[in-house]
């Protein structure tokens, strides 16, 4: 692949030889997926005990691309992403959550620095799970997309909390004060 080709230099992208300007709605969501899957990249060298499952959920990131960029062509064969992916993500967030009560409270992130991070990709997944809303409104998108980003936030928010319990550290909650 090279580095540049200057086709983009007037504002427009090429999905497939179609010409979308950059800041169509799918260009968009494409977008923060590649952010997602680059802090992901940034986070699994930091929480190294879940470097394998964080480096599954990328490649599970670029089927949801791959769908996403197909949304041009109806008629083309693309990759599914398998219920099974959600169900081991609820699966994994059902057994943090065995370990940990479940908080009914905010909670302010930030008390060690790898739940920090994972808060960080949580915030970034709900953000693209709002792109993917909207693009959803305007093509039709899988409903295992839509599931598997949902849980994919649940998952960080509850991997972030896990390590914070298993540093026996306490959390901090806002005082609305």
């Amino acid at each position: 692949m090279i580095f540049y080709t200057k086709k983009g230099d007037k504002g427009k992208s090429y999905l497939k030889n179609k010409s979308l300007k950059k800041d169509h709605i799918i260009l968009n969501a494409l977008g923060e997926l590649d952010e997602l899957n680059s802090l992901i990249g940034v986070v699994k060298n930091y929480v190294k005990e879940y470097k394998n499952k964080l480096h599954n959920i990328q490649e599970d990131l670029f089927i949801v691309q791959a769908q996403i960029s197909w949304l041009l062509y109806p008629h083309f064969e693309k990759p599914k992403l398998s219920y099974d992916k959600i169900k081991k993500l609820e699966k994994e967030i059902d057994e943090i959550e065995r370990k940990i009560n479940p908080e009914r409270k905010f909670i302010i992130p930030g008390k060690e620095i790898k739940s920090g991070w994972l808060h960080y990709l949580r915030a970034v997944c709900r953000r693209v799970e709002r792109e993917l809303v909207s693009l959803d409104k305007k093509y039709k998108l899988e409903k295992e997309l839509l599931a598997y980003i949902n849980r994919l936030s649940s998952y960080f928010y509850a991997l972030g909390r896990l390590i914070v319990y298993k540093k026996g550290l306490k959390e901090d909650h806002p005082k609305y004060k």
